[in-house]
């Protein structure tokens, strides 16, 4: 393993020694000839233009063809990326990043401070209308919420060049996690030259100009993508992999059946089938805690009438038994959520909400009353609903179980619609659906990343649930330095108006062939490289 020491100053307070990692090949391995990691995703990614992308699978790919400031490492702490060190003014308020002098774009044009501040304007320009625009204002950047709003021009964004290795950042408010947040792609630097030249084509192949450890030289829309190394990376004499394939396979058993037939390294575990694969395969099934959520969510903004009742939004999440979707159903290690944050969240503590210290048995007696009170069910109006998911079959199952518990228990009809990853997200983005499924991996490691999404302003708020106390709390939790009491707070909010329903909280369940090495087993986030990556020779 490559490691520099780094002296990190600062002009009044010290951020922490970073170490850069690549990957860490112990002593004796022997390396397989072919050192490439073909594996299998669900749908086709949203973009390959980081200020643009916003799906998980299109963020890894995004992670191996760019690099940002700062990395993950293989436990989720923030390791050198393009910045090898940062200062934090007295007041918290202005972040000075020193950038690498060997980082080069593939083209050999080298990366600038000035890279950094395209990009990070480009992400807040209403113009682009980037999906992630959001996410740039959550970093309290001075003057980019009026940007957004289209009130500002983006030159006034608080993000400067001083030089073509030292990048300064103004904020608009004290942000204690700034720092873990610029690992996400969204912050991730642009070649404005390739941009200008190829507009809206500068994403394929052979235009893409990258300043990550590996370049895209194929892609097959639905089908395959392939990314090899990029000779210009600062790092690339410890990058062990030659070429990574991704091959897009919509159904879990086939990838599993592919797994098996050793044409890919890593896919999903089909729902259901985590404990045999274990018995049958105990090095290579993983159930990894994630830090991610699964949900329901309620269109509070032109859905049916009833949706804006809260006893019946409380009454269809306390008759959905968790257990038996995480334990009958998905068998991964998924946790039951009554909360929207998950436990494995760093520094936060899962408040005792009531509808968690209920029995089942008295959620559904619960359910059944709060429904009568509304005036639905048995001896009052009929309800029936649509709810949306994108094609998996672990979301189909679980939506089948949803639907008959609402079915059995309350009277409910549940009519179950399925689409394709692209059109399920401009559909539930544009509030074309009545109730759909939710889901949200954390941008970083801090309760804000879950619940900032249900703020009224969020861009991913899809069923438009706006709570003014909410929004109260979470701007005050941006400058706190106690911020669990008001988490805990919001958290109550949320188990009383109920705009979503939490069902559970992620496990990562895959199948990784034992010849692929370095994988980041222990951080949270699954935030993994293919830099850090290597695969060994098997008998």
């Amino acid at each position: 393993m490559k490691r520099r020491s780094l002296l990190v100053a600062a002009l009044m307070s010290t951020t922490l020694p970073l170490v850069a990692l690549a990957a860490n090949v112990p002593p004796g391995t022997t390396l397989a000839e072919d050192q490439t990691f073909t594996y299998r995703v669900l749908d086709e990614f949203s973009s390959f233009d980081p200020q643009v992308v916003e799906d998980v699978n299109g963020s890894e790919v995004v992670r191996d063809l760019f690099e940002g400031l700062y990395n993950q490492d293989s436990e989720g702490n923030i390791v050198p990326g393009v910045a090898l060190s940062h200062t934090v003014s007295d007041d918290n308020m202005t972040y000075t990043f020193t950038l690498r002098q060997d980082a080069m774009w593939s083209d050999g044009q080298p990366v600038t401070a000035g890279d950094f501040v395209y990009a990070w304007q480009r992400a807040v320009d209403p113009e682009l209308a980037s999906p992630y625009a959001w996410y740039m204002e959550l970093m309290s950047i001075e003057n980019g919420a009026e940007i957004i709003a289209g009130e500002k021009p983006i030159t006034d964004l608080g993000v400067s060049a001083i030089d073509d290795h030292t990048l300064v950042v103004q904020l608009s408010q004290p942000l204690p996690y700034f720092d873990k947040m610029v690992s996400h792609a969204t912050t991730f630097p642009a070649p404005k030259w390739a941009i200008d030249e190829h507009g809206s084509e500068w994403t394929r192949p052979g235009n893409l100009v990258s300043n990550g450890a590996f370049v895209l030289s194929e892609h097959v829309p639905k089908e395959r993508s392939v990314r090899e190394r990029n000779e210009m990376y600062w790092d690339n004499a410890n990058t062990i992999l030659d070429r990574v394939v991704t091959l897009v396979i919509g159904d879990d058993a086939q990838g599993l059946t592919r797994w098996r037939a050793g044409e890919v390294d890593k896919t999903d575990i089909p729902a259901g089938q985590y404990p045999a694969l274990k018995q049958e395969f105990p090095e290579e099934a993983y159930a990894l805690p994630r830090l991610c959520n699964y949900y329901f969510t309620f269109n509070l903004e032109n859905g049916p009438e009833a949706f804006q009742d809260v006893r019946v939004r409380q009454a269809l999440a306390m008759a959905v038994d968790r257990d038996v979707i995480v334990n009958a159903v998905l068998q991964g290690g998924q946790f039951p959520a009554y909360t929207f944050t998950p436990g494995a969240t760093a520094d936060f503590e899962v408040p005792a909400v009531d509808i968690a210290n209920m029995t089942q048995a008295d959620r559904d007696a619960k359910a059944k009353e709060l429904l009568a009170e509304a005036g639905y069910g048995e001896g009052g109006e009929p309800l029936s609903f649509t709810y949306l998911y994108n094609t998996n079959e672990a979301h189909q199952q679980v939506a089948i179980v949803a639907s008959q518990m609402w079915k059995q228990k309350l009277g409910i009809e549940v009519e179950l619609e399925n689409q394709e990853w692209k059109v399920f997200l401009e559909n539930r983005g544009a509030q074309n659906f009545e109730m759909a499924r939710g889901a949200w991996c954390g941008d970083y490691n801090e309760a804000s990343t879950f619940l900032d999404l249900l703020t009224t302003p969020s861009g991913y708020n899809d069923g438009k649930f706006s709570n003014a106390r909410v929004d109260e709390l979470m701007a005050a939790a941006k400058s706190s330095q106690d911020t669990q009491p008001l988490y805990t707070e919001i958290e109550q909010i949320l188990s009383d108006e109920m705009p979503v329903i939490p069902v559970y909280h992620y496990s990562t369940n895959m199948m990784l062939d034992a010849s692929i090495q370095g994988w980041p087993v222990d951080n949270v986030e699954q935030t993994w490289y293919s830099k850090d990556l290597y695969k060994v020779a098997t008998e």
